[in-house]
């Protein structure tokens, strides 16, 4: 995972105490470094003033207006690499110089806003900051200024405390969804399957929020494979990277071939259009016309972060491409598949499949079980399969609704239990608090069948980067289960 780089502006307040604005720009920077994050911050000038030194204030400080001129400017310069912005408040600080800061500066990242707390011991005038009160008056301004921002859990923390760790790996997450989203592009590789109306989507909805849709045709695809020699460089690179990837026993070399130069093909397109993301058609023309699954070849690119959903559901790719953006690891696609005894926070998520390799306990190359009764086994093989691993998981789906003209979701936590249902593909059991109301929710509202997982916690960060930030209609866990 890319290391995240902040900008980080000290706020000031002259009539507190000078040594708490130095003292509280060191410990705010230690803090973001020992926690592995990149920093750029105003220097401290040397008594007396700026000398000369344009990126230069006292005590390294934003206080004036010409202040939040130098700082505007510093992260100018930086804005290719800021991913955030920290305002860190040792003392009351000047709320107009903040927020005039960042006005300036114009980067569109988030912003987290932390105070430094008080000591009860501590509270006559040369010791006492006051960041308490002035941590309210920052966010006033910046809520008028129409900038919107992060908070600590806590109203004031110390940078050393384990809690403000927590903020920042929040923070950390959230900028990473949110640059991760922009100027987007997703491939969609064949028409939606005619039987799967549940992965509609608006491309026109999504090309305005920075989301383009890169179509493919099936027939293009084949014609490419059908050019491409066994020989061909490409093609055993591919063959070589998919034997060594799962246990294939049992799996016809002709079949691998065909995975091996689809996979060229579909490599090949997806660099030379910089996607980031792809869905694929499977049922069943992929089947009947080419004799493979491409579930093998979809597992490998979500395994190597490159989210790729089935059925041509782009919106799941994209709830795949957030979570893998939020946590660094690889995502899937599941079905809501079963109930599970009567258990009500218990269901069976499953998929045919083509989860990658990261989430299973145990996993082989297989045939596809449900297609193979219309098109024969021999056409189906390239399936990966086994049960899912137990732990944590977050669940997110992403939808474009036409009719209200947004885009929308819902995110919550869970986990995968030890319980092992007997199946095929890849499935497992999870265990969701309050999964009634959830599964309400999505009949309700019209959400598809599918969703995506990410085995990690970090429902808070995609609620807070997409519904807070992006604005989109986010429905929280625990929320209510209806419109």
């Amino acid at each position: 995972m890319a290391k995240n780089t902040f900008g980080v502006l000290i706020g000031n307040r002259g009539f507190f105490p000078g040594e708490l604005a130095r003292e509280g720009r060191r410990r705010i920077l230690d803090a973001l470094a020992k926690a592995g994050y990149g920093t750029v911050c105003l220097d401290e000038a040397p008594e007396g003033g700026t000398a000369g030194d344009l990126l230069a204030t006292r005590y390294g400080a934003v206080e004036t207006h010409a202040d939040a001129r130098r700082c505007a400017d510093l992260f100018r310069r930086h804005r290719e690499t800021l991913d955030g912005i920290v305002i860190a408040l040792p003392n009351f600080g000047d709320e107009r110089a903040a927020a005039d800061a960042l006005r300036l500066a114009g980067l569109d990242v988030p912003v987290l806003v932390q105070a430094f707390p008080d000591q009860p011991e501590k509270m006559l005038m040369g010791h006492r900051r006051d960041s308490f009160c002035g941590k309210i008056s920052v966010c006033n301004n910046l809520w008028q200024y129409g900038i919107r921002f992060s908070l600590t859990t806590d109203h004031t923390v110390a940078p050393e405390d384990a809690a403000f760790g927590a903020d920042l790996a929040r923070f950390a997450a959230v900028c990473r969804v949110l640059k991760g989203l922009k100027q987007l592009r997703i491939g969609v590789i064949g028409a939606r399957p005619a039987a799967f109306n549940t992965v509609r989507f608006s491309e026109k909805l999504l090309e305005r929020e920075g989301i383009t849709v890169e179509p493919l045709d099936l027939s293009e695809v084949f014609g490419r494979v059908g050019r491409l020699a066994d020989s061909a460089a490409a093609v055993k690179a591919k063959l070589e990277q998919i034997r060594g990837y799962v246990p294939t026993e049992g799996v016809p070399e002709a079949a691998l071939l065909k995975m091996a130069k689809l996979g060229a093909v579909v490599g090949d397109w997806i660099a030379d259009n910089g996607l980031a993301a792809s869905s694929i058609q499977c049922w069943t023309a992929m089947e009947e016309y080419f004799g493979v699954v491409p579930c093998t070849l979809m597992s490998l690119m979500s395994e190597g972060l490159m989210s790729s959903a089935c059925e041509a559901d782009v919106a799941g790719a994209l709830s795949m491409h957030a979570l893998q953006l939020a946590a660094g690891t690889p995502s899937a696609l599941v079905d809501w598949n079963n109930n599970y005894g009567g258990d009500g926070e218990k269901a069976v998520i499953f998929h045919c499949s083509n989860l990658p390799k990261h989430f299973f306990a145990e996993a082989k190359m297989d045939f596809q079980e449900i297609i193979a009764g219309s098109v024969g086994k021999a056409n189906t093989f390239g399936t990966i399969v086994g049960p899912l691993k137990a732990g944590p998981i977050t669940y997110c789906r992403l939808s474009t609704d036409e009719y209200a003209g947004k885009m929308r979701g819902y995110v919550g936590e869970g986990e995968i239990t030890p319980d092992r249902p007997r199946s095929f593909g890849g499935y497992g059991v999870v265990r969701i608090p309050g999964l009634p109301a959830l599964l309400q929710y999505i009949c309700q509202n019209g959400f598809e069948h599918h969703v995506a997982v990410n085995a990690s916690r970090h429902a808070a960060a995609l609620q807070e980067a997409l519904g807070h930030y992006r604005g989109w209609v986010m429905r929280p866990a625990g929320g209510p289960s209806s419109h």
